[in-house]
C-alpha cells in the first residue's frame, strides 16, 4: 500500500512539473510580455494621433480664423468666411482617392515608405496653409486640406495591412483598438491645444506650423523603427515571430497572392462593413466639424471653452474604447461569442446607444447646456464600441487581403465626410437657430440606427473562401 501511495505521488508531481514546464514553454512562446509587436503599436498609435490631430485642427482653427477676438494679438490675420462647411469638407476630396490604390499598394510592396511620404507631404502641407489662407483665401486652405486629405488617405489601408501582419487573433480587439483609439485621443488633443494656441499671442497659425512639425518629427522615427511585419524586424525574438505568424496561420515569406476583387465587391459581409462605415462616418464627422459650431452659437462658449467642452466627448471615446476592447476580447477568448457575434453586439451598442442620444439631444433647450453636454459626451462616448465592431472585422473576413479591403470600404465611405458638412451648411441656414440642428441630429440618428441594422443582418465574423482563393484553387486542381 505504501509503495502504491509513493507512485501515486511521483505520478501527480510528475504531473505538476509538466503541467509547469508546459505553462513556462506557453508563456515562452509568446516570446517577452512587451514584444516587439507593442513596440510597432505604439508608432502606429502616434502616427494616427498625429494624422487625427492634424485632420481636426481645422474644426476648432476655423474659428479663430473667422473672429477677430479669438487671439490676445492683434495682428493675428483673421477672415470673412461665408463658405466654412466647405472648406472643413475639402480634406475629404482628397482623402477618398487614393485609398483603394494604396491598400493595393501597402500590399503588394510593404506599407512602410508610403507612410512615411504619405505624412511627410501632409505635415509639409500644413506648414504652407497659413500662408495659402493669406494668399488664396479659403480657396487656397481648401487646396491645402485636400492634400492633405489626399496624403492621409494612404494611413488606414497601410495601417490596417500592417496589424493584419503583426497582431494575433486573440489579442485583435485590445491591440486593433489601442491603435484606432490614438484616433478620438488626437481629436482630445488637437481641440484642445487649438484652442489654447488660437486663443494666444502666437494664434491659429501656431497650431498648423505645431501639427506639422510633430507629423515631419514622427516620419523620421518610423523611418528608423517602422518594419513591414515581423519577418523584417532585425531583432525579434524567433517566439514572438513564431507565435504571430503561427496564430495567423501563415508565414510572410509565402508567395504573395492578387487580390479577388471580383469576390471582394459581390461579397455581402464587406458590402455590409462598407455601408456600416458609411453610416457610422456620417455621424462622426458631423458631430465632429460640427459640434465646435453647435458649442459656439448655440450655447455660446468662448473659443476656450468651446474647444474645452468640444473634446471632452472624444477624451470618453478613448476611455471608452479600452473598456470595450477588453470585454470583446474577454468574450471571444473564453468563448462566450464567436468573432461575429462579439462584432454585432458591440457594434450596436457603438451605433443604437448615440442614435438615442442624438434623439435627446435634439429636443434640449439652448438654455439646457449640461444636459446637452452630457447627451453629447453619450453619443459620441460610447460610439467607441465600434472599434471592436465593423472596424476590424476587415481582419476577421480576410486577413491575407485586409489592407485592400479597408482601401475599398473606407475611401468609399468616406464620400460621407464631404456630403455631412454640406447637408449641414444646406439645412442649418441659422447657426443660432436650435430647430435647425435638431433636424441634423435626428437625420443623423436615424442613419445610425440604419448602419446597426445591416451590420446585425448581413456583418460576419467568419473567414471567407476568398481569402484563400489561390490556396484553395490549387487544392481543388489536385484533387
Amino acid at each position: 500500500m505504501d509503495g502504491e501511495k509513493n507512485d501515486d505521488l511521483e505520478m501527480k508531481q510528475i504531473q505538476s512539473e509538466d503541467i509547469s514546464k508546459k505553462e513556462g514553454e506557453d508563456e515562452k512562446s509568446h516570446g517577452p510580455k512587451f514584444g516587439k509587436r507593442h513596440g510597432q503599436m505604439l508608432i502606429y498609435f502616434l502616427l494616427i494621433l498625429i494624422a487625427y490631430s492634424i485632420r481636426v485642427n481645422l474644426s476648432v482653427g476655423i474659428v479663430a480664423m473667422t473672429d477677430p477676438t479669438a487671439s490676445l494679438n492683434p495682428n493675428i490675420p483673421t477672415y470673412n468666411w461665408t463658405d466654412k462647411s466647405i472648406v472643413l469638407s475639402a480634406f475629404f476630396w482628397g482623402y477618398i482617392l487614393p485609398q483603394i490604390a494604396a491598400g493595393w499598394l501597402a500590399n503588394r510592396y510593404g506599407p512602410k515608405w508610403f507612410l512615411v511620404g504619405a505624412m511627410g507631404v501632409c505635415s509639409l502641407a500644413g506648414l504652407f496653409l497659413p500662408t495659402m489662407a493669406a494668399q488664396f483665401g479659403s480657396r487656397g486652405v481648401m487646396a491645402a486640406r485636400a492634400l492633405q486629405g489626399l496624403s492621409q488617405g494612404f494611413i488606414f489601408p497601410s495601417i490596417h495591412n500592417l496589424l493584419a501582419k503583426w497582431v494575433p487573433p486573440g489579442e485583435r480587439s485590445r491591440l486593433g483598438t489601442f491603435v484606432y483609439a490614438a484616433g478620438p485621443f488626437g481629436t482630445v488633443v488637437s481641440m484642445l491645444l487649438t484652442g489654447l494656441i488660437a486663443s494666444s499671442w502666437y494664434g491659429w497659425p501656431m497650431v498648423f506650423y505645431s501639427f506639422s512639425g510633430a507629423g515631419l518629427a514622427w516620419c523620421f522615427l518610423f523611418s528608423y523603427y517602422g518594419c513591414d511585419g515581423p519577418s523584417h524586424h532585425p531583432t525579434i525574438t524567433k517566439e514572438e515571430q513564431f507565435y504571430i505568424e503561427n496564430s495567423l496561420g501563415h508565414a510572410e515569406h509565402k508567395p504573395r497572392m492578387s487580390t479577388p476583387w471580383k469576390k471582394i465587391f459581390t461579397s455581402l459581409p464587406v458590402w455590409a462593413i462598407f455601408l456600416t462605415q458609411s453610416g457610422h462616418n456620417w455621424g462622426f464627422w458631423t458631430l465632429l466639424t460640427e459640434i465646435p459650431a453647435y458649442m459656439g452659437h448655440v450655447m455660446n462658449f468662448n473659443i476656450k471653452s468651446n474647444s474645452v467642452l468640444s473634446a471632452l466627448p472624444y477624451f470618453v471615446l478613448w476611455v471608452m474604447s479600452f473598456v470595450f476592447s477588453y470585454i470583446a476580447d474577454l468574450f471571444v477568448n473564453h468563448n462566450i461569442f464567436s468573432i461575429g457575434v462579439s462584432r454585432k453586439v458591440f457594434n450596436t451598442i457603438g451605433l443604437i446607444v448615440p442614435a438615442i442620444a442624438l434623439v435627446f439631444l435634439g429636443s434640449t433647450g439652448e438654455d439646457e447646456h449640461n444636459k446637452a453636454i452630457a447627451l453629447l459626451v453619450v453619443a459620441v462616448g460610447i460610439n467607441s464600441a465600434i472599434f471592436c465592431g465593423f472596424n476590424v472585422n476587415h481582419m476577421d473576413i480576410s486577413p491575407n487581403h485586409a489592407g485592400p479591403l479597408m482601401g475599398v470600404t473606407n475611401g468609399a465611405s468616406n464620400v460621407c465626410g464631404i456630403i455631412a458638412p454640406l447637408v449641414v451648411q444646406l439645412l442649418v441656414t441659422d447657426e443660432k437657430d436650435p430647430e435647425q440642428w435638431k433636424v441634423i441630429f435626428y437625420l443623423t440618428a436615424s442613419i445610425y440606427a440604419a448602419a446597426s441594422l445591416i451590420f446585425v443582418i448581413f456583418g460576419s465574423g467568419e473567414i471567407q473562401p476568398w481569402n484563400d482563393e489561390e490556396k484553395n484553387g490549387k487544392e481543388k486542381s489536385e484533387a
